[in-house]
């Protein structure tokens, strides 16, 4: 790979907990990866414009509001509109495990709990983008 990966990371909506958000992203600097982190009260549009005009490899979501049945479709929705179907969205929060079943059925990556350990979110990043992205 040429460059290092590009992950956005987005809270969306009105959940103002943002200290996981800030976590994932200093874990995944530490991973080599550049990190656009993009601050609370993200609305669906705001995120894929953003990773649009950051040319990101993936988009990481942190929810802990319990709207991430109307957060990841509209996001997944969007990007599909803009042609980004080798863009992982992926995530993580707090999402029962039949709502990330649910999700993933639409095109959503792997949904994280929380205390996932880091280097399981950044492996899994690095390894899906080196499968479905090409440089």
């Amino acid at each position: 790979m040429k460059r290092p990966l590009r992950v956005l990371v987005a809270k969306v909506g009105l959940d103002g907990h943002d200290r996981g958000a800030k976590v994932i992203a200093a874990a995944l600097r530490d991973a080599g990866m550049e990190v656009i982190y993009t601050g609370l009260r993200q609305t669906p549009e705001m995120v894929v414009s953003a990773a649009l005009q950051e040319d990101v490899d993936a988009i990481g979501i942190s929810i802990l509001s319990g709207a991430h049945m109307t957060v990841f479709p509209r996001i997944i929705s969007l990007m599909k509109e803009k042609g980004m179907d080798d863009v992982l969205l992926t995530g993580g929060g707090i999402i029962p495990d039949t709502d990330m079943q649910a999700l993933q059925q639409l095109g959503i990556g792997k949904l994280f709990p929380p205390g996932t350990h880091t280097q399981e979110i950044a492996s899994y990043i690095s390894g899906w983008v080196a499968e479905h992205r090409n440089f």
